[in-house]
């Protein structure tokens, strides 16, 4: 598979895509207020799950935010010098600061009983899968090592995709 994309580069670091990324984000939060188009039992039990999937996309994005170290940025083209980074949550998946926000993002819609929110969730899942393509042609383009490591490990959730 080529490291190629038509993907646009949206700035010379990818700073567009950041921006529609905060966006998106802001959105979601505020989707939240939507609710709640159900009640009940129901609103229990998906507060419930919704919860457990905040708790789960959170530790996913911080342990991706912790492992980075260094190499944090928040635009998509890696910073000069940087390293590959294989180990912690980038062991189970390849992106996962995008995969705990999109998770936490899905909690937030059931906790909320906002179907807005979730809509707006599935869109950030729909915006990662594109961003997270731009930004492994950068990836693939500075370390040698990265379409074996591309090949062996998940996207965003751990084990699924």
């Amino acid at each position: 598979m080529s490291h190629r994309t038509r993907l646009p580069t949206l700035g010379p670091r990818g700073e567009g895509w950041v921006l529609i990324q905060g966006f998106l984000l802001v959105a979601i939060a505020a989707a939240g207020s939507t609710g709640p188009a159900w009640s009940g039992d129901l609103h229990l039990a998906t507060s419930g799950a919704g919860l457990l999937l905040i708790l789960a996309g959170a530790i996913l994005a911080v342990r991706g935010l912790a492992d980075l170290r260094e190499n944090l940025t928040p635009f998509p083209r890696p910073r000069d010098g940087a390293r590959l980074v294989e180990t912690g949550a980038y062991r189970l998946v390849r992106h996962p600061i995008y995969g705990g926000l999109i998770v936490g993002s899905a909690g937030w819609g059931l906790v909320t009983a906002a179907p807005l929110a979730l809509v707006l969730a599935a869109v950030l899942f729909a915006f990662f899968d594109l961003k997270s393509r731009r930004e492994e042609a950068w990836l693939a383009e500075r370390f040698p090592g990265y379409r074996a490591y591309r090949a062996r490990t998940k996207r965003f959730i751990p084990w699924t995709y």
